[in-house]
């Protein structure tokens, strides 16, 4: 009958572990009850201090935050639900005749002033901008949604120091 060796290799990792903590070991021995000491409390405040920033830190910075995010996801949810609503309202709206819809664009345009340009081609209405505010802008796309039911189907805008410039391309009548 055959003994198997069941002792770890002499070069092999589990070996080289063994040697190590037997070193260790050894070390920690020799070291007087100060050093002892003063090696464990140096040991145990490396392990607290591993502890809170692994474990508790991000715990407690989740529980901080967290009311003012669930706060700013909510009304973000309350503005994509308006928004929601409007387009619902909007698609069930009656379709605008092309005539009364370039007039609504026309007098929209006017509210802009020399600032922009409009050209009208077909069910297409092309607005060229020159330094437009940025809530101008925005209330403007809004009246002509509305009023004209336009939606913009291309934009060429760039923010410069007097506001937006560039080309919008509308799509006229529910097109």
């Amino acid at each position: 009958m055959a003994l198997i060796d069941t002792r770890p290799a002499g070069n092999g990792i589990a070996a080289q572990v063994a040697r190590a903590r037997a070193q260790a070991a050894a070390r920690w021995q020799a070291l007087g009850e100060r050093e002892r000491l003063a090696a464990a409390s140096v040991g145990i405040a490396l392990g607290l201090l591993l502890a809170w920033s692994l474990l508790v830190a991000p715990a407690w910075r989740t529980l901080h935050t967290a009311p003012a995010e669930l706060e700013r996801l909510d009304v973000q949810l309350q503005q994509m639900q308006a928004q929601a609503q409007e387009a619902r309202l909007l698609s069930a709206a009656p379709a605008v005749p092309p005539a009364q819809a370039q007039a609504a664009l026309t007098a929209s345009i006017q509210h802009l002033g020399p600032a922009a340009r409009l050209n009208l081609a077909g069910d297409r209405a092309t607005v060229t901008l020159d330094g437009i505010a940025p809530e101008q802008l925005q209330a403007w796309l809004g009246e002509v949604r509305s009023a004209a039911r336009a939606r913009p189907v291309e934009a060429q805008l760039t923010r410069g120091p007097k506001g937006y410039s560039g080309s919008l391309v509308l799509a006229l009548g529910g097109a």
